[in-house]
Parts: structure tokens; sequence; C-alpha cells
């Protein structure tokens, strides 16, 4: 395998991880924009504009857009989150060229008026069907409440009311300054002919106008809150916890990974032997996310509501315990094992590889092997989680209880 990158004249960065053994094909654009870039006038508008590149371009009407990626036979998609928004296709290597030429034409979209109103109803219509669907927006009640006015704090879905106000204006002005080439990274994993890639990048996006696109990077310092979202409907109570963790250019973000398959993995962790195979709960997990200047553990727990507060109990005295006593060598093999295992299972599609590319390169200019990531993960040691549950306490966290209960705690 050979890595390879280039960057356009109008600062577009072009990365490639080529692999002549590989099958297939993943190309990607990494478009650096998300909920946190937003203001308050135009919240849930990075995940609205995702929706609006499918909607068709001065070449192509929506239909031709789908209907091309049929005729590739491409696994396509797209997401957005609080940092980024990717454009991927999964495609035959003969394709490669189609496929650019296909994504590069959908980022640079019509953005239609009559485009704009229906797509708003379907966007607001999802609002309400994740408002209406546990845990009942829980997810983004804990956000706000932890970060407050930080921009991490955002949804990126937004609100009724914001999507319901957004002008196309306002959008069309948000696109021209955030999908800024400069802010865009095109990346290609698996059999790639990357001088080929270089040069469709050239023909199709060379002409893109570069503006600033600015972000806000102050680290979060999250606070210490609880709020219980009374909902007499649920038949479940469900708890989210937001707690401070590494960032994405921490060292310890290895560390803190191998922390919560201690914690809360879905088998063999803490969470599992002491609440979910005695029957205690119906799920409960500890993850790890990393973002630029900030990073979060995120404790996510349904149950019957009569056992909410033991089971929240229960998790305090993990967490207490694990402060106080720190992470076993046996716990740290096996969490080992465990996490070497997804790397090398994730890095055996062309796929996982642009995702992790992607990401890497986004986050910290770094381009990471599989086995740069199996090194990182076996150098860790039981000092170092020791480490990262000393700088971020579990026990400090922002908790959101919604269900029946009036009152969790």
């Amino acid at each position: 395998m050979q890595f390879r990158k280039q960057t356009l004249e109008n600062g577009l960065q072009i990365i490639a991880e080529c692999n002549p053994e590989a099958r297939s094909t993943s190309v990607g654009y990494f478009v650096r924009t998300g909920a946190r870039d937003e203001a308050d006038d135009v919240a849930g508008v990075s995940h609205f504009l995702e929706h609006m590149m499918f909607k068709g371009t001065p070449t192509r009407t929506a239909e031709q857009v789908n209907l091309e990626f049929d005729q590739l036979g491409a696994d396509y998609n797209a997401f957005t989150s609080e940092e980024q928004t990717v454009y991927y296709a999964s495609i035959l290597p003969e394709y490669q060229g189609r496929t650019v030429e296909l994504l590069s034409d959908m980022l640079r979209p019509s953005l239609r008026s009559e485009d704009f109103d229906t797509e708003k109803k379907v966007i607001i219509e999802e609002i309400r069907m994740y408002l209406d669907q546990p845990p009942y927006g829980a997810d983004d009640v804990v956000r706000a409440l932890h970060y407050g006015n930080h921009p991490l704090g955002r949804s990126v879905l937004g609100t009724v009311e914001s999507i319901e106000q957004l002008p196309v204006e306002k959008m069309r002005a948000y696109f021209e300054s955030r999908y800024s080439p400069s802010n865009i990274i095109l990346a290609a994993a698996g059999q790639v002919d990357f001088d080929a890639l270089v040069n469709d990048a050239q023909r199709y996006c060379g002409q893109w106008r570069d503006l600033p696109a600015p972000r806000d990077l102050t680290k979060a310092v999250g606070a210490n809150r609880s709020e219980v979202l009374h909902k007499p409907q649920s038949t479940q109570e469900y708890v989210i916890q937001l707690a401070d963790g590494p960032a994405a250019a921490d060292a310890d973000r290895y560390a803190a990974k191998i922390l919560t398959v201690v914690l809360g993995d879905d088998s063999g962790s803490r969470f599992f032997w002491e609440l979910i195979d005695p029957g205690h709960v119906e799920s409960a997990s500890l993850s790890h996310h990393d973002g630029q200047g900030s990073g979060a553990f995120v404790c996510y727990m349904a149950c019957d509501p009569e056992f909410a507060n033991d089971n929240l109990k229960r998790i305090r005295d993990i967490y207490a315990k694990v402060e106080a006593e720190g992470v076993s060598e046996t716990e740290l093999a096996q969490a080992k094992s465990k996490l070497n295992s997804r790397v090398v299972l994730s890095g055996e599609r062309p796929r996982g590889r642009l995702f992790n590319i992607g990401r890497n390169w986004q986050d910290r200019r770094e381009y990471r092997t599989v086995q740069d990531d199996l090194t990182a993960v076996d150098r860790i040691t039981t000092a170092d989680l020791a480490a990262v549950l000393k700088k971020y306490p579990l026990s400090r966290n922002t908790t959101v209880a919604v269900g029946p209960l009036e009152t969790v705690g």
C-alpha cells in the first residue's frame, strides 16, 4: 500500500491510500462543516444542505443523480455530524473516474427554491420523528446542557423553528463559505489510480472559488448538571451522561477508547457483568467521541423505570471503583484484543480505510496505517488509563434522564 497526497491551487486536498491488491475503490468528499460551525439563525443548515446535494445540479436532475449511482452499481450515502459532512461511494475500480465526476458535480448543487421548500418539509418531519422516538431528543438536550454556549452544544438537526424560519438565501450563503475548496478533502482508498484522481479533481473542482472557512476551536469545558424530561408515554427510562474526554489530537485518545471497552463494551465489560448480564437494564454502554479541540465520554442506559435509580447508583459505583482502583492487567489485555480486532476488521475493506484516512487527515493532517493504530493500542498501560481517569473523571458528568419518572438521581 502507498499513501499519496496533493493539493490543488485553490486549496482542495487530495489524499489516497492506494492498494493494488484491493478489488474495490471507495471515494469520498470530507467537508469540514457541521453543527458546530452554525449560528443560531441557521441551526441545522449543514444537515439540510446534505439533503440538498441530492436534489440536482445545473447539469443533472435529482433523478439523474440517483440513477447514475445505480448504473455504477455504487454503494453510496452521506452523513452530517457536529464536525463534518461526508459524501461517499464504493464502486468497482473501473468506475473511479465517473464516480469522482458525479460526486464533484453534486458538491456544486443548484439549491433551487422549489427544491428547498419541498425538502424543508422532509427535514421538519425528520426532526419531529426524532423527538417522538426514544430517547426523545435527550442526545441534543445533554449536549446543550453540558456544553452551554460552546458550538459543540448545537444540534445537528436543528429545531423545527430554526428550519421553518431558514430562508434559502442564508443556506446559499452558508454553502458558499463552508463548501470552499480549502475546507474540503477528496479521499480515496482501495484500488486507486491516484494520477487519474488528481487529474479528475483538477478538471471538475479546479475552478471552485476559495473563501475563508474558519472554525472556533476553543476547548470546551463541560458542566456537571442534570435534568429530567418527563415522558409519561414512555415504557422505559433512558439515561444519557456526557463527561469530558480526550480530543482528536490528544495522544491519550487511545487510552480513552480502551477504557470504554473495559467499562462499557457490549460484552465482557463491567457494565455487561454488573448491569446487562444480571438483567438490570435492557442496554448500557460507554463510548468515547473525539472531536477537534474537545472530546467526550458518552454513557447510555435504558431500563425499566422502577430500577432506574438503582442502576444509576450501580454506574456511579463502577465509576468510583475504577477511579479509585484503576484497571487490572487482565482487563487491559482483553480490551486490547477487542480493539485490535476491530481496527483490523474495519481496515480490511476500502470503505473502512476511507473513513479512517479521511478523518485522520481532517483532524490531524496525519496518515496512519492499520499497523500504526495497532502499535498505539499495544503501547497503552494501566498507568495510562489511570492518567486519563484522573484528567477526565467519569464521575464528573452531565446527566439527562427521559421517561415516565418525574425525578431521577
